[in-house]
C-alpha cells in the first residue's frame, strides 16, 4: 500500500514539475517584459515584493482553513485562480492593455493561492509518502526545482525571441491543464478523520502557534531559518545579477553561466538527497548545510573575480539547500501530527519566510545608495575592503556578500549549538 501510494507521489510530483516549468518561464518573460517597458531594476523587484507580501500574511490564517477540507481540492482551486492570472495576462496583451501594475496585481494574486496550495501540497506530499522517504521525496522537489531553475530562463528567453510573451503564457496554460487533468483523474489523497472546521480564521492560527510553543525546537528553527533567509535574499535575490553584470563590463553570458550553475549546484544536492541514507542528526545537518553555503557560496562570490571563481561560489551557494530543506521538512512529518500539519505547515511559512520581502527591497537600497557609493567614496576602510574585493564596478555589492556570508555563517554555526534544537537529532 506504502509502495503505491509512493509510485501515485511520483506521478503529482513528475506533473506538478511541468507546470512548474510553464509557470516559471512565464515568471522569466514578464521580467524581460516589464523590465523592457521601463528599464528600471526596482520595478522587477517589487513583482517579487508584490507576490511575497501576500503570501507571509496570509499564510497565518490559511492553515486551519487547509487542515478542515480537502487537500486535493484546494491545490486544484489555487492552481485554477493562478492559471486565471495568467489567462488575464494574455487577455491584457492581445487587447493592447497590459501595464507592469496588472502584473503587480497579478503576482499578489499568485501570492496569495500559493499561501494556500503550498501548505496543502506539503501535507499531501506527507501523506502519500511513507515517513521513511520524506527525505527522498523532499531531494525529489530540490531537484525538479533546480532542474527548472537551470533550463526555464533558457527556453524562455528562447520563446520569447520567437513567438513573445503569448507564445510562453499559453504553454504555461497547457501545462496547468495538464497538471489538472493528472490530479482530477489519477490522484487520491487520504484524508484525516479528525480534521474539522474551525469557527474563526484565528482559532487555526492559534492552534498552530500553541503547538510551536510546546515544541520549542521546531519554532527555533522557523525563526533562525527567517534569520537565514533574510541573509540570503539581500543579496541572492537581487544583487547577484546587477553585481555579477558590473564586474564583467555587462557580459550577460557570464551572468548565464553563473546563473546556471548555481542551478546545477541544486541539482546535485538534490540527487544527493534522494538516494542518500536519512542521517540520524537532521537538526546538524541544516546548520552545517547552511554555515558551508554562506562560507564558500558568499565568500568566494565576494572576492571573486572571473567566472570560474564567480561559477565555483554559485555551486558551493546552492548545493547544501536542498540537504537543508529534506533536514527539515523530515524534522516537521515526523514530529507534527498529521491533523495538525497544515496549520503548522502555513505557520512555518508566515514565520520563515516573513523576513523575505524585506531582504528583497533592503538589498536593493543598501546596493545603490549604501554600499556601491561607500565604495567609490575613497574613505579609508573602503581602500581595505578593496584590497580583498577589488577595486572595480559593482565592489560595493561584493561587500554586501562578504557581510552576509559573515553573518550567516554566525547565525548558522550559533543556531546548531542551541539545546532545543539539538533536541531534535
Amino acid at each position: 500500500m506504502e509502495e503505491k501510494s509512493f509510485k501515485k507521489y511520483i506521478i503529482l510530483w513528475l506533473s506538478q514539475s511541468i507546470s512548474g516549468l510553464g509557470s516559471s518561464m512565464t515568471g522569466f518573460a514578464l521580467v524581460l517584459w516589464a523590465y523592457g517597458q521601463n528599464h528600471s531594476a526596482m520595478s522587477v523587484s517589487l513583482m517579487s515584493f508584490c507576490n511575497y507580501v501576500p503570501y507571509v500574511f496570509l499564510s497565518l490564517f490559511a492553515g486551519g482553513f487547509i487542515d478542515s477540507h480537502k487537500k486535493k481540492t484546494i491545490m486544484l482551486v489555487s492552481d485554477s485562480i493562478a492559471a486565471a492570472g495568467s489567462l488575464a495576462v494574455l487577455a491584457f496583451l492581445f487587447a493592447g492593455r497590459l501595464e507592469v501594475w496588472n502584473i503587480y496585481a497579478i503576482n499578489a494574486v499568485a501570492g496569495i493561492t500559493n499561501a494556500f496550495q503550498q501548505p496543502a501540497s506539503a501535507v499531501a506530499t506527507g501523506r502519500l509518502v511513507p515517513k521513511e522517504k520524506i527525505s527522498n521525496a523532499s531531494g525529489m522537489n530540490s531537484f525538479s526545482n533546480n532542474l527548472v531553475v537551470v533550463f526555464s530562463p533558457m527556453l524562455a528567453a528562447f520563446l520569447f525571441a520567437a513567438g513573445g510573451l503569448p507564445l510562453i503564457l499559453l504553454i504555461d496554460l497547457a501545462g496547468f491543464v495538464f497538471a489538472f487533468c493528472v490530479l482530477v483523474l489519477f490522484i487520491t489523497i487520504p484524508e484525516q478523520t479528525q480534521d474539522r472546521t474551525y469557527s474563526s480564521p484565528f482559532a487555526g492560527i492559534a492552534e498552530g502557534f500553541n503547538f510551536l510553543k510546546k515544541e520549542k525546537g521546531i519554532l527555533y528553527i522557523m525563526l533562525t531559518l527567517a534569520l537565514v533567509n533574510f541573509c540570503s535574499r539581500l543579496t541572492y535575490e537581487n544583487i547577484l545579477s546587477p553585481m555579477i553584470l558590473a564586474r564583467s563590463s555587462g557580459n550577460s553570458i557570464v551572468l548565464g553561466i553563473v546563473n546556471a550553475c548555481m542551478g546545477i549546484g541544486g541539482i546535485a544536492g538534490g540527487i544527493i538527497v534522494s538516494v542518500r541514507k536519512e542521517s540520524r542528526h537532521k537538526a546538524v545537518v541544516i546548520y552545517v548545510s547552511a554555515a558551508l553555503s554562506f562560507l564558500f557560496g558568499d565568500l568566494m562570490m565576494a572576492v571573486g573575480k572571473n567566472v570560474f571563481w564567480w561559477s565555483v561560489a554559485a555551486v558551493c551557494a546552492s548545493l547544501p539547500v536542498p540537504f537543508i530543506q529534506a533536514s527539515q521538512n523530515t524534522i516537521l512529518y515526523h514530529k507534527v501530527p498529521a491533523a495538525m500539519q497544515g496549520r503548522v505547515f502555513a505557520a512555518r511559512n508566515a514565520i520563515q519566510y516573513s523576513t523575505i520581502p524585506i531582504g528583497i527591497i533592503l538589498g536593493g537600497c543598501l546596493a545603490d545608495y549604501v554600499f556601491e557609493p561607500f565604495m567609490s567614496s575613497g574613505n579609508r576602510l573602503a581602500g581595505v575592503l578593496e584590497t580583498i574585493v577589488g577595486d572595480s564596478a559593482g565592489s560595493g555589492m561584493a561587500v554586501m556578500f562578504l557581510c552576509t556570508g559573515i553573518c550567516g555563517f554566525t547565525v548558522s554555526m550559533v543556531s546548531c549549538f542551541s539545546r532545543e534544537i539539538r533536541k531534535l537529532n
